[in-house]
């Protein structure tokens, strides 16, 4: 499916909606006036296919509880076959309401109170939350900036497991919101020097199958396999980023390693006694059985979206410094070559009247930046850099 067919098909209204992204406004920001463009959901509606199974569903009427839907783990694993090629096994995969809960869940499993969780930032906000909201110890280890892509920091990223000890390493990939896929590689000198320290891995990998053309995602499960490191990773994924499903409460916990799952499922036995989501589940398996040619329309528009923003600041504010898009539908971008780091909010929400997400909440030392979300209509996208543009040279 093509750009301007995904857009005519799937664009929709979301305000007036009680969507987060446009009617929080004024809870979030102070302020209703404002184009949204922060929260990573989409101004597209889901897949046909996955609308008309949801509609059958709704019509039955009975929502009583549900067993996991017959030919969930197949319509799973060939969505796996096709985009990602990872391996997984059945009796790996728990169900969680999402991602989020999910490392929160985990933390909670497997450290204590007051042992370390090292983070990579910038990284995306509620990793920073589910650390100190559960009292552990927050270890940071920054990513850097090499040539305008960034890596990690593996000389610090060792000395701080070695001075610090923490339990459990919180990696996100692909990153947001810096839009990189990891190379296969750089996951791997990352699971080698928390495998000498006995650090436990937890992957957050919800932005998978969201991978620009040029650049392949590798599951750090497959990486962990290869290394014989499979005991000591967990990977969540899940399909609400990918197919814009996040309030249907369905994502997916994968823990290879036997003793972790019986550690988990004691813990899940006397803390997290929930059912599962009947249509979030049936969405899911209709998207993974249906979905490919609405993704690639989503990726066209997404990649279209990056270029203009690209282009755009290119030809009117060249030191404006966009991160590559490797994956996600995240633009990381630098405005601290025309505005002080003081005054990013007052130009950005207060002049160009747009709802950004700001560097600062990803990492204390990102003043100066924002993140623009794509995955919205070319309208949106280009309202928002005019008005940037404009604000900026005011």
């Amino acid at each position: 499916m093509d750009k301007e067919q995904f857009i005519q098909q799937y664009a929709v209204e979301r305000q007036g909606t009680n969507a987060v992204k446009w009617d929080a406004l004024k809870e979030r920001f102070g302020a209703d006036d404002l184009l949204p463009i922060w929260v990573a959901d989409m101004e597209f509606s889901t897949p046909e296919t996955v609308k008309q199974a949801l509609i059958q569903r709704i019509e039955h009427g009975a929502f009583g509880y549900t067993q996991v839907a017959q030919g969930y783990f197949e319509a799973y694993q060939g969505w796996q076959d096709r985009h990602e090629q990872t391996k997984f096994e059945k009796d790996w995969l728990y169900f969680s309401t999402g991602v989020v809960q999910s490392f929160y869940d985990l933390i909670a499993c497997f450290s204590e109170e007051g042992e370390g969780v090292l983070i990579q930032p910038p990284v995306y906000y509620p990793f920073f939350h589910a650390i100190q909201d559960q009292k552990r110890a927050l270890i940071s280890s920054e990513l850097i900036l090499v040539e305008n892509r960034y890596v990690p920091n593996f000389v610090d990223f060792e000395e701080k497991i070695k001075t610090h000890r923490p339990k459990i390493f919180l990696l996100c990939s692909p990153h947001n919101p810096l839009s990189r896929v990891w190379h296969k590689e750089e996951i791997a000198q990352l699971l080698e020097i928390c495998h000498r320290y006995q650090v436990l891995v937890i992957s957050d990998e919800i932005h998978s199958d969201l991978i620009l053309p040029g650049h392949a995602f590798v599951s750090t499960v497959t990486v962990a396999k290869e290394l014989g490191y499979l005991d000591e990773v967990f990977v969540l994924n899940a399909p609400s980023k990918t197919f814009n499903l996040a309030s249907l409460l369905n994502s997916h916990v994968w823990i290879p390693g036997e003793e972790k799952r019986n550690l988990y499922e004691n813990w899940v036995k006397r803390y997290k006694q929930t059912e599962n989501s009947l249509l979030g589940q049936l969405a899911a398996k209709t998207a993974y059985e249906t979905g490919d040619e609405w993704l690639e329309g989503l990726l066209a528009v997404v990649a279209s979206n990056y270029a203009y923003v690209k282009e755009t600041f290119a030809k009117e504010l060249p030191k404006i410094i966009v991160t590559p898009l490797e994956g996600t539908y995240l633009a990381w971008i630098d405005l601290r070559a025309y505005v002080s780091e003081q005054e990013v909010k007052k130009v950005v929400q207060d002049t160009a009247k747009l709802a950004v997400d700001f560097g600062e909440w990803f990492s204390p030392n990102a003043q100066g930046f924002i993140r623009l979300n794509l995955a919205t209509i070319p309208q949106n996208v280009e309202q928002a850099v005019q008005q940037l543009v404009a604000a900026i040279k005011k």
